[in-house]
């Protein structure tokens, strides 16, 4: 499967918050690759030329920044009570927008959302009181898209097979 993902730029402080967030309620996925927002999700291998070509046009675009502000709780679907909890852009979203939406010429069956994988919950509730310390807490986050990455997961192993800058 291939990925291709936007690699967020953060404070210090900031990083670390997002890291340990990670580690403690999504740690399958925070063993495997720190915060990013992705933005081709589990393409077939097939595609791995076209996205390449497109990721070497893409580097002629210039970075940006982004301020992720808020937490969105997305239910996955019942019998599961369990939840996603996302770190979402208001600056910066239509700039991923733009990106996702080149990268996958056929439109998803729902509307991207940009935004970061904070963590994983077994309910709902635990996600909302979570969501309610880390906006506190931590939010707003400032950072910069500055480099995207074509990545294979196989397995449990994920490498890195193009990354390319944001031109300056």
């Amino acid at each position: 499967m291939l990925f291709v993902v936007a690699w967020p730029l953060l404070a210090e402080a900031d990083d670390i918050a997002l890291r340990r967030l990670r580690a403690q309620y999504h740690p399958g996925e925070a063993d495997l690759i720190g915060p990013h927002f992705t933005l081709v999700f589990g393409a077939a291998p097939g595609e791995e030329e076209r996205l390449r070509a497109l990721l070497a046009d893409l580097a002629r675009r210039r970075p940006f920044w982004f301020m992720l502000d808020r937490l969105v709780r997305h239910d996955l679907a019942p019998p599961s009570r369990a939840a996603y909890l996302f770190a979402t852009p208001a600056d910066g979203a239509a700039e991923l927008i733009e990106l996702h939406e080149t990268l996958n010429p056929e439109p998803a069956r729902e509307a991207f959302e940009p935004h970061i994988t904070v963590g994983l919950f077994d309910h709902a509730a635990a996600a909302e009181q979570v969501a309610r310390i880390v906006e506190r807490q931590h939010l707003p986050m400032h950072g910069r898209v500055e480099e995207l990455a074509l990545l294979r997961r196989d397995g449990g192993a994920l490498e890195t097979l193009q990354a390319v800058r944001l031109v300056q």
